[in-house]
Order: structure tokens, then sequence, then C-alpha cells
């Protein structure tokens, strides 16, 4: 369960509760949450996940035990204004990661990083944040394999974020994987708080390019994305974006005509 002071307003965006949150407060949250010992997670959703979520029962159990899905794409910020939510407001992941651990290197709190291309991306993701943060404290750092782990590898990536002593786990595997990741090992893992971020490891580490602001402002990422890898990324975007505006406008056209009666 949420901290009851920190509890956020949720808009259901075809089954996904979207929280009503911004950087401040999600930040303020995973305070509470490690000063708490609560032990919780977040997950990241652009329109990418909600769509997932759609075909794959085991991943709505997973984003629907997370303490909070915020929306990490300007198009689900319009959605959830459409919806009646007041004040929505995106809280993209790899800005998240970074306004978490500017807190962190003034709070002591510490993180480990799991997730990643492999060990050498994942040591200069470390180089480049400690660049930024020298006080942050980085207390362990884990490049899982791309394909399913074993059960001994699960039970070797648990014992290593334990003995890390983290209070919070940045996961950077991807959509779904990373979330199905923390939903399964959030009972045995002791850090408070863990976060699914995906692409923002490659991002922070300098390995592939954000996209302009303008663009993010505009809901155009996906556009610059898509551009920069259209071999691993055109699905996403060409075939569950206009499955999402489809289905959106069904749900919003429900809602009102249920509120005319």
């Amino acid at each position: 369960m949420q901290p009851p002071e920190l509890a956020a307003e949720v808009i259901d965006v075809l089954g996904v509760p979207i929280a009503l949150t911004n950087y401040r407060q999600t930040v303020d949250w995973i305070d509470s949450a490690i000063a708490g010992r609560h032990r919780g997670y977040i997950c990241v959703a652009p329109v990418h996940l909600v769509m997932l979520v759609q075909d794959d029962p085991q991943l709505e159990l997973a984003v629907d035990g997370a303490d909070f899905v915020v929306p990490d794409g300007q198009p689900l910020v319009w959605s959830v204004t459409a919806l009646g939510g007041k004040g929505a407001s995106r809280v993209y992941g790899p800005d998240l990661m970074i306004e978490s651990c500017r807190r962190a290197a003034q709070t002591g709190n510490s993180i480990y990083l799991f997730g990643g291309r492999d060990e050498d991306a994942l040591a200069l993701l470390r180089s480049k944040l400690l660049d930024r943060f020298p006080e942050l404290r980085i207390v362990g750092t884990q490049s899982p394999p791309f394909r399913a782990a074993t059960v001994e590898e699960e039970q070797e990536a648990v014992d290593k974020i334990n003995a890390s002593g983290a209070d919070i786990v940045w996961v950077g595997t991807g959509q779904p994987r990373q979330e199905l990741w923390m939903a399964k090992m959030r009972p045995r893992l002791d850090a408070a708080v863990l976060v699914g971020v995906g692409a923002a490891f490659d991002f922070h580490a300098g390995l592939v390019p954000q996209a302009p602001a303008i663009l993010q402002e505009a809901g155009l990422e996906w556009a610059f994305r898509l551009f920069q890898e259209p071999r691993r990324l055109w699905r996403r975007y060409l075939i569950y974006n206009p499955r999402f505006i489809g289905e959106f406008f069904k749900q919003l056209r429900a809602q009102r005509s249920s509120a005319q009666r």
C-alpha cells in the first residue's frame, strides 16, 4: 500500500490506473517509502505498456500491483486529462531517474542498477551518473541475460541486491520484462522501492540519443525513436499507437454517454 500521506488520485486508462502525480510527489513518495521501510514498486507507462496489458493477464496483474503507474508519455497525459483528470503531469522515466538520483545524492539513499545491455554499458551508466552526482551512492550493478533467467540466476540476483543494502533498485530491462520481474521479485527483495525505467539506462549512458524536448512536448517522441531504431520499434509504434487511439476513443465515448444519462 502507498504511504497514505502521499497517495495519488488515479484515472483508469483502458484498465491501467494512471496516477495524477508529478516528479516532486513521486520522488517524495520514494523517500517516504525508504524512511518507513515500505516495500513497493513503480511502473513508468507509455502507450506501449498500456496496450501490452490488454493482451497479457499476467502483465495486467503486475501493473495493478504497482504502488504508482506514472504517465511516461505526453499522449497518456492528454488521455488522462480528457477523462477528467485534473493537473495531470508527465513523469518521464529518464527524468524521474535523474530527479531521484539528485535527491538520493543529497539524502544518502543508495541505489542499485539492474539491467542495461551488458556490464560495459552499466559501467558507463555508473560513471555518467557519478560525474553528474559525485555524492550518489551506487552500491551495485548487474546486467542480467536477455534470455529467461534460471532459478539459480534469479536467486543470485536477489542475493546480490539484498547484500548491497540498496534502498532503490532501478530496473532497465525493457517492457514488459521489467514489470513482470518487479512483481515477481518484490517479495524477495529488501530494497524499499523498485522502479522500471526501460531505455533510461541507454539514454543516460549516452548509447541512444533522446528526443529533443520540443518533440517530447508535442507527443512526437515516438517518431524520433522510430526513426532511430526502425527495426526494433516499428511494431510498437505503427501497430500499438493506432490501436490505442481507437480503444481510447471508445472508452471516452462510453464515459461521456454514461455521464449524460
